[in-house]
């Protein structure tokens, strides 16, 4: 073991050396060397909303041979090192929460976004639709942004874009997977959003971007064409894998491409970026095939109708259900928009394949028997007006469950979502429905890789420095541990903020300046104008209640004219006649008060505020949010 550890030293130190940290820039001429030998694939330029790959009927096709098969391949050189330039890294989300992915990429006046990603509001965020993070550091530098690279369709990587398209003044290119650049165009329309530059790309390709050339490699996650990106750039190469897992039994045959990994690990990584989502977990993240075994063993014991609650954008998960129920003679039902919505993108694209006499309209239910039917639909999540919880509220407009019935909710909730999704499952409950979860058996299994699987990627990858990234604080200071397991300097792991940036260049990874980064929220049509003091003042009248004053007042006569008017919502004892009386005097005694010491309209407010406060603190315990309106006669 000694032995072994002495020669992974020996070996780091001299990719150290050849990243120039020895005084040397010998990885230049040697990438340039390397980048002449190689040939490289095309990447092609698709406008999605004008071509879509030919399938048939079932969804199964292929797409029609012609020009875009045959298109010039280009091929791209390293870009030739320069000791004095400097590339920034600055994460504008995804380090506090697991949502709001969002990275730039800067160098030479030339920049690259890579995800742009939203985050769904919990609890303390009332009324607020979306949360995005903060992108003005992008638009104050749109004139360098020379194209937006999306790593896989999940809401979390891709739910800011259609903003952020709003806010640009120019067209910057997208790149993406067919699958991802499918998704994207669905949400596009949504957002009316025309004429998007849309570019395709696979595993494998190449793209020149400024002064960058970004390669693309498949990685294993639970969507279809998940890639990660080897950023190669004059000052140095960052590796950023993505969302992903190490599943080798996978749905669509795709799994992370370790000989891609071998390869960047060669031409010298020096800053690998890493999802941390799973770190914690100490084992490997079990296979997605596992799903669909127990899925049909539950399907195939159950009675009436079986309903089953996942992500919509889960199509490796979607697909398992579909062949689950063909196989037990059943016909699939899809329901919620955002589920439908997918389905279609998935098998109009090739990658959900189920015949169309399985597939039925919801609104065709009516004289099929329960014990033929599998229903997939959204709320997974415990979401209040998703099909799942209409469903079990019985509001749904054509799906009604009945005792006897199975529902499987093929999910793991997100933090914060775990008494909404409670709540549903015990309205099913109530009903009589037979109702598994993840407790009760494996039915979802997560997309992204353990803690073993991170070490192994690490260990492939030998990064001279290391940034988790996609994770909360305690995800990622454990994968910070993990990389310094298993062989990463302490000196050179980063664990950083949003807006914090690193620096790299041919000295090596140094932090860097902290730019503008912060929270946005969506509230109805309003994008940014909700901020944090309207959102705590939503949270006081959701717990405390709400209390108003209105008097009329005499400075001249230093008197109150009139009665005192005092109205309570949301407050315990608030309807009672004999409180609202003595909030009353107690609240017109305070301004009597304040009037024969002169005060003027401020002094009054705050008088008759702090009396009526301190009067319901002390008969009720509440503290209300109260408004004072006052009336010069």
């Amino acid at each position: 073991m000694e032995q072994q550890n002495n020669q992974r030293s020996e070996r780091r130190s001299q990719e150290q050396s050849r990243n120039g940290r020895g005084g040397g820039n010998g990885n230049g001429a040697k990438g340039a060397a390397r980048g002449a030998e190689k040939k490289t694939r095309s990447y092609k330029h698709v406008q999605l909303e004008h071509r879509r790959p030919q399938l048939s009927k079932a969804g199964q096709g292929q797409q029609k041979q012609g020009g875009q098969q045959n298109a010039r391949r280009a091929n791209f050189n390293s870009p030739k090192k320069d000791p004095n330039a400097t590339l920034k890294i600055i994460p504008l989300g995804g380090l506090d929460a697991i949502g709001k992915n969002m990275t730039v990429f800067e160098c030479k006046g030339d920049m690259i976004l890579d995800d742009a990603g939203l985050m769904f509001p919990d609890d303390d965020h009332p009324g607020i639709d979306l949360i995005l993070p903060d992108y003005t550091y992008v638009l104050e530098n749109a004139d360098k942004l020379r194209g937006i690279i999306i790593t896989h369709g999940h809401e979390d990587h891709t739910g800011t874009l259609p903003y952020l398209m709003k806010d640009l003044d120019r067209q910057v290119p997208i790149y993406g997977t067919k699958m991802t650049l499918g998704l994207i165009e669905g949400k596009f329309a949504e957002h009316k959003i025309k004429n998007a530059k849309l570019i395709e790309i696979k595993p494998g390709d190449q793209v020149k971007l400024g002064c960058f050339t970004a390669e693309f490699f498949a990685v294993n996650h639970s969507i279809p064409g998940a890639v990660g990106v080897f950023f190669q750039s004059p000052a140095g190469n960052v590796l950023h894998t993505g969302d992903f897992k190490l599943d080798q039994t996978p749905i669509d045959g795709v799994t992370t491409d370790f000989g891609a990994l071998a390869k960047f690990s060669k031409a010298g990584v020096d800053l690998m970026m890493s999802d941390s989502t799973n770190a914690q977990n100490p084992s490997f993240t079990p296979s997605e095939a596992e799903v669909g075994k127990e899925l049909r063993k539950i399907i195939s014991q159950a009675r009436g109708r079986v309903i089953i609650a996942s992500f919509a954008s889960h199509i490796h998960r979607m697909q398992q259900i579909c062949d689950a129920a063909r196989d037990n003679g059943r016909k699939v039902v899809v329901t919620g928009r955002s589920m439908i919505q997918n389905t279609d993108i998935a098998r109009r694209l090739g990658y959900l394949n189920i015949p169309d006499e399985d597939i039925v309209d919801a609104y065709d239910l009516k004289g099929i028997p329960p014990e033929q039917v599998v229903i997939m639909c959204t709320g997974s999540q415990g979401e209040p007006l998703s099909a799942l919880a209409r469903i079990a509220n019985g509001e749904h407009k054509t799906i009604d469950l009945e005792q006897g019935d199975t529902v499987i909710i093929s999910a793991t909730p997100v933090p914060g979502n775990e008494k909404a999704v409670t709540r549903v499952i015990n309205s099913l409950a109530k009903i009589g429905a037979d109702v598994y979860d993840k407790k009760r058996a494996m039915v979802h299994v997560s997309g992204h890789a353990g803690a073993e699987e991170l070490k192994l990627v690490l260990s492939i990858v030998q990064p001279n420095a290391f940034m988790p990234v996609h994770g909360e604080a305690t995800h990622l200071r454990a994968h910070a541990k993990l990389a310094e397991a298993t062989g990463v300097p302490a000196e050179n792991v980063f664990i950083c903020e949003n807006g914090e940036g690193l620096e790299l260049s041919s000295r090596g990874v140094k932090r860097g300046e902290t730019v503008q980064s912060g929270i946005v929220f969506v509230d109805g049509l309003s994008v940014g104008d909700t901020s944090q003091d309207v959102l705590d003042e939503r949270n006081a009248l959701g717990s405390q209640g709400f209390a108003s004053v209105a008097a009329a007042i005499s400075s001249k006569r230093k008197d109150v004219v009139g009665e005192v008017q005092v109205e309570m919502h949301g407050i315990t004892g608030g309807d009672d006649d004999y409180l609202v009386r003595e909030a009353r005097t107690t609240v017109k005694n305070a301004l009597k008060r304040q009037l024969g010491k002169g005060g003027g309209q401020k002094e009054l407010k705050k008088a008759a505020r702090d009396a009526l406060l301190s009067l319901l603190w002390e008969r009720t315990k509440q503290r209300p949010m109260a408004v004072v309106n006052l009336l010069e006669v």
